[in-house]
């Protein structure tokens, strides 16, 4: 395994890699979580710091490019499922990352072309690529905001945000592997709270997070790697995780590893191979 200190020293970012991207205001010389997160699902949006985290990550978690991707696709079936069983259609994703399709709004038109999606994300990077976020078919609108989840206010207040998507209809609230970003001191539950309370009835949340409770002393190696890093990066417990649904009517499951939430096809032989749980909850 990886040392701690070896995870610490972080390469130089390639200077080839970085002009117009510094020029963007990217901070390439530190690892971020999102271009971690590209890297492990194979995109090309990630520098040497990026890669280095990731593979370090790798060293204490081999299979982790396998449960990005268990992530990912538990987003795929979790909008399927809100827009075909619940008549969702407008979405807001919160913490979207760097485009990775197929995108929310591709899973979501494909159901029903006319769907409106709202991305944000506080990247600068993902800043740069929301326009590969606005090709949406006839009828649909997509739109992307540079904004903090940390700030649910502000967030749903914006005049474009109000502009997309009407609030006194139910929305579909994607919050897919951001939550771990915010520290306990700065209190997530509040901030879902606060979104949750400005949705109305019929309103789904769509929610993941990497947890310790498949395999305590690994995830514990990592998040001190991310921390050493850089890299806010907080797992938490089923309980904790079933806090961010409070009042709301969990749909079966309920909170389950992501693997085990409504699975394409035969359930997984191992269903905690992927260090996340998720669920989907509905405002009544």
């Amino acid at each position: 395994m990886t040392s701690r200190q070896e995870i610490s020293t972080l390469p130089e970012p390639d200077p080839a890699e970085q002009g117009e991207w510094e020029r963007l205001g990217v901070d390439t010389s530190a690892p971020h979580s999102a271009r971690v997160y590209d890297y492990w699902l194979g995109g090309k949006t990630n520098f040497a710091p990026d890669r280095a985290m990731g593979q370090a990550f790798e060293e204490a978690i081999p299979s982790i490019r396998a449960m990005a991707k268990e992530n990912r696709a538990f987003q795929g079936r979790a909008v399927r499922h809100l827009a075909r069983e619940h008549g969702i259609r407008q979405f807001l994703d919160l913490g979207t990352g760097i485009p990775t399709s197929p995108n929310t709004h591709d899973i979501a038109e494909a159901v029903s072309p006319g769907t409106r999606v709202v991305y944000v994300d506080n990247d600068p990077i993902v800043l740069a690529h929301a326009r590969a976020l606005m090709v949406s078919t006839a009828g649909a609108r997509t739109t992307y905001l540079h904004a903090d989840l940390r700030k649910p206010a502000e967030l749903l207040a914006d005049p474009e945000l109000t502009a997309t998507l009407d609030l006194d209809r139910p929305v579909g609230l994607l919050l897919i592997a951001v939550l771990m970003l915010i520290a306990d001191e700065d209190d997530p539950w509040g901030k879902v709270a606060e979104l949750r309370d400005a949705l109305p009835s019929g309103s789904c949340i769509a929610l993941t997070h990497p947890t310790q409770d498949f395999d305590p002393e690994t995830v514990a190696t990592v998040a001190a790697a991310a921390q050493q890093g850089g890299m806010t990066l907080v797992p938490r417990t089923r309980d904790e995780v079933t806090r961010f649904f409070d009042g709301w009517e969990l749909l079966e499951p309920g909170v389950s590893p992501v693997m085990a939430w409504r699975p394409d096809g035969e359930p997984p032989a191992d269903p905690t191979a992927a260090y996340y749980w998720g669920a989907v909850a509905r405002k009544k």
